[in-house]
């Protein structure tokens, strides 16, 4: 009998499905600006974005839903005037902040493709991600005008400075407010296919080690916005959620974004994780919701004034992106006073969420069971076999939240989608009640705290220093970050003695953004390798 099918054809997670849950959920046929509109007649004057200053805890701005919706359509009727309509692909390097907001939203109604990405990436990462998008505009923050205004020149695209500064913008930019000056009010949306059209471009790490682009449909993003929403109870107008984690990322953008919007809630929104800050906002404002990955847990629970908190207004708070140590969990339910923390998995091409811990049925250790009309089996990786419970195998899903293709790669989307089914590339197993747990990865991935790095491509920046002979890049545990970079590395012996572990991690800092980054060089006078020539990475993190 197949792992995932009962006597009579059901799943065996079925008896934990929350109980407040409906047999399945009906998703309307639109597109995922509706997610903010469509709570204007009801919540217009209820704040939407609170910005708090990330390191002082003080209010800085405030957004209702009427006016954040008004800044929305003046940015699409300037983003319009800049010719973005349908099928363009607007680039956000932003941060967290009420312009990713707009953008996101303001792309959406002009029915563009919203192509959002780290700020922190450097020239030469950005550009090559943004000239596999196609980008035609990107937005930009000011603190990183040089670099976006060098992007922006390499792929003939017009750049926006999107925050407020003093300082002069760069020649030839414009700045956001200069395209909310246009009105937005006779702004039509575009008509849509929510099934077919791409809301979202959002980048991953490959077979090969290089980033593609999954594209995520209207569809996609609203039906796991519900999903998301319904699983976790989220009472309309009544939730006051902290937005720390990046929205430019799959995790942020639904759980600390859709999700709230969704379902008319306030977002305390941070530019950057603070723990006694974050703390002292959820006793101050009465948050409800505090989504994150592990190792924000982690910091509230090593931080003095976190400590001392009070987290009794904390209703159900997921966390996914890296698997969450049973300790922590227990640690921090106890801090709370009861259980809260509730882990759930997810990824880029699944928009993301597709499996949760139920909140009244949590498994420490497990990643839960599959949302709401999503299904899920393990199989083994080489013959694609159903396997049964508790056997370990390939974590293969299917939903409505499963990404339509990865752009302009169709021979690596036919292998993630064989037999239609998506290819997690993670090892995992069920037990018999149905909940899964991830065991291994059956790629060379390194998860830094919820950050996708890929050992090639950081392998082939060590590779342009030129004392180096071979290098080769894998996953170390770590107790916080759950895993970081180590790299090891054979140097010419023209430079033996002569390069430090800090030279390599200075060269690389020079040319990745901080979490691809080794923390720890080893240099050996060989590595493993296949009379092939391929290195086992294998044995280097053994």
């Amino acid at each position: 009998m197949p792992s995932r099918s009962g006597a009579d054809g059901t799943p065996p997670w079925r008896h934990a499905w929350p109980a407040h849950l409906p047999a399945t959920l009906d998703y309307p046929d639109v597109p995922a600006w509706w997610l903010l509109q469509r709570n204007l007649e009801r919540f217009s004057e209820r704040s939407a974005l609170c910005i708090i200053d990330h390191e002082s805890g003080t209010e800085t701005r405030n957004i209702t839903y009427r006016e954040l919706w008004r800044s929305v359509q003046a940015l699409a009727g300037g983003l319009r005037e800049l010719g973005i309509g349908q099928g363009g692909h607007v680039a956000l390097a932003l941060g967290n902040c009420a312009e990713l907001v707009m953008g996101y939203h303001a792309a959406w109604l002009l029915g563009a493709t919203v192509v959002p990405i780290n700020p922190a990436l450097t020239e030469g990462e950005a550009t090559s991600l943004l000239a596999d998008a196609e980008a035609d505009i990107l937005l930009a923050t000011y603190a990183r005008a040089e670099v976006a205004d060098k992007v922006a020149a390499n792929l003939g695209i017009q750049l926006v400075l999107a925050d407020e500064s003093e300082a002069a913008p760069q020649a030839g930019a414009l700045t956001l407010a200069e395209l909310l000056a246009f009105s937005g009010e006779e702004i039509t949306p575009c008509p849509l296919d929510p099934a077919e059209d791409v809301a979202v471009l959002l980048y991953t790490g490959g077979t090969t080690g290089q980033p593609k682009g999954a594209m995520l449909s209207h569809r996609n993003i609203v039906a796991n916005t519900m999903q998301f929403a319904e699983w976790y109870a989220f009472e309309t107008g009544a939730e006051t959620c902290i937005g720390a984690l990046p929205m430019f990322h799959s995790g942020g953008m639904s759980g600390a974004l859709n999700v709230p919007l969704y379902a008319g809630a306030t977002i305390l929104l941070f530019q950057h994780f603070r723990p006694g800050v974050i703390a002292r906002t959820v006793e101050h404002y009465g948050a409800t919701r505090l989504f994150g990955v592990p190792t924000m847990f982690i910091a509230l629970l090593n931080d003095e004034t976190a400590q001392a908190a009070d987290y009794s207004s904390l209703r159900a708070c997921r966390t996914s992106a890296a698997p969450l140590p049973a300790s922590v969990k227990a640690a921090f339910d106890e801090l709370v006073g009861r259980e809260v923390l509730i882990e759930g998995y997810g990824l880029t091409e699944t928009s993301p969420l597709t499996h949760a811990n139920p909140p009244h049925r949590a498994k420490p250790g497990s990643i839960g069971i599959p949302l709401r009309d999503t299904d899920a089996k393990i199989v083994d990786p080489d013959t694609g076999t159903d396997l049964m419970a508790g056997e370990a195998g390939e974590l293969v899903i299917r939903g409505p939240q499963v990404m339509k293709a990865y752009w302009k790669r169709p021979e690596e989307t036919a292998v993630a989608m064989a037999g239609g089914w998506f290819h997690t590339g993670d090892i995992a197993l069920m037990d018999a009640e149905g909940y899964f747990t991830i065991v291994d990865r059956k790629k060379d991935l390194i998860n830094s705290a919820g950050y996708k790095v890929w050992p090639r491509e950081v392998e082939e920046v060590i590779y342009a220093h030129p004392a180096v002979q071979l290098a080769a890049v894998t996953g170390q545990p770590d107790d916080y970050w759950g895993e970081v970079v180590k790299a090891f590395v054979v140097l010419k012996e023209s430079h033996r003695g002569l390069v430090a572990e800090g030279d390599i991690i200075t060269f690389c800092k020079q040319r990745m953004v901080g979490y691809k980054v080794p923390r720890a060089v080893e240099f050996r006078e060989e590595l493993p390798l296949s009379a092939t020539g391929k290195m086992f990475r294998r044995l280097l993190k053994e």
